[in-house]
């Protein structure tokens, strides 16, 4: 492991050395993928230097154990303790960081929420789950923009679908996807009992031009005038879009803007990355166990998490873990769940690379 750290070390201080050059400045797609290539190392770089530090300070500390002076040997040794508590923390820092990575993190993502069993309470919940990872993306600092929606008319959502664009948006909500139930009782409900609804999460990476060709002879794409919640008329023109691919059959339908041009691109852009997502999928499926746990792939038809509002408490069943903040976590605070579902996927990542 140590060696192959120390010639990360190396080509990071090779990188350094080109950014350093005045030059580099002259083409700007080099001086993008050095920086990338650079800020991707500088994690690593950081840990194993520190644990260096320690390393050699340990060692510096055990010469002072025969020291003449009892104090100096007391304080050597109660050094030593500290240092040798933490260098096992760093030892698996590094594993972690040295860890194969998903090649699909950097990316942005479409969020696609839809409402399942429970009528228009799933509905509503749905809406919550929206509110929930808008805020979510409003304290990261990423830009959300809404691409597709099929409201109710009483603030919930059948479906709705998003593009989330920022840092590394992927690695960090690419665990969500799969079934959130709820348990609530709903306004409606006069007796107090208590209703469980469902409602399905996708995040699909999303998909560059490059990266997944749509032929113009794949497609048929319709035109028909935009209509609300009860064949209310929202756009007086026919601007609302539905694409569909021939060969898989997915149907994507856009609607939200009055630009018939605007609803043609954001439903390609939801297509492409389905058909890129379907594309993972068979992949991940040639894949070895081991290698689908290294990069987080999950299976997205079952029931990963539950809300249960009277316990104000959201369990994530995947990692055993229970959180009674529900209104925090609603209100858009999912770091806990989010640092909790990278640190498990990571550790199961390690007992795979022992065993291999």
């Amino acid at each position: 492991m140590f060696a192959k750290l120390e010639s990360i070390e190396k080509k990071y201080e090779e990188l350094e050395a080109q950014l350093a050059d005045p030059s580099v400045f002259d083409d700007q797609e080099r001086y993008r993928k050095l920086t990338k290539t650079h800020a991707d190392l500088g994690e690593i770089v950081r840990v194993f230097r520190e644990y260096r530090t320690m390393d050699r300070n340990l060692a510096e500390n055990r010469e002072m154990f025969d020291d003449p002076d009892p104090e100096i040997r007391q304080m050597a040794r109660a050094e030593a303790d500290e240092l040798r508590a933490s260098l096992p923390r760093l030892e698996e820092q590094l594993r972690i960081l040295l860890l194969p990575k998903d090649p699909l993190d950097d990316k942005n993502i479409i969020l696609e929420i839809r409402a399942g069993t429970g009528g228009e309470e799933a509905a509503l919940f749905a809406a919550d789950l929206f509110r929930m990872y808008s805020r979510f993306a409003e304290t990261k600092g990423w830009r959300l923009e809404v691409l597709s929606s099929s409201d109710t008319g009483t603030g919930g959502f059948k479906e709705i679908i998003a593009n989330i664009s920022g840092n590394k948006v992927y690695s960090q909500l690419k665990y969500e996807s799969g079934i959130h139930r709820v348990q609530r009782v709903p306004a409606t409900e006069s007796q107090g009992r208590i209703h469980t609804s469902a409602v399905t999460v996708a995040i699909l990476p999303e998909a560059e031009e490059v990266e997944v060709e749509l032929r113009p002879e794949d497609l048929r794409i319709d035109v028909f005038r935009s209509s609300g919640p009860g064949g209310q008329s929202v756009n007086t023109t026919d601007s609302a879009i539905r694409v569909t691919h021939m060969p898989s059959g997915l149907v994507v339908i856009c609607q939200d803007e009055k630009s018939q041009h605007k609803n043609k691109a954001k439903a390609l852009k939801v297509l492409r990355s389905r058909l890129f997502q379907i594309e993972q999928d068979k992949a991940d499926k040639e894949m070895s166990d081991a290698r689908r746990a290294q990069v987080g792939s999950g299976d997205r038809s079952g029931r990963i998490r539950t809300y249960n509002f009277p316990q104000s408490r959201v369990s994530d069943h995947r990692i055993n873990l229970t959180l009674h903040c529900l209104d925090e976590i609603l209100q858009g605070d999912l770091e806990e769940l989010v640092e909790a579902l990278v640190a498990h996927f990571q550790a199961e990542a390690l007992k795979l690379q022992a065993d291999a």
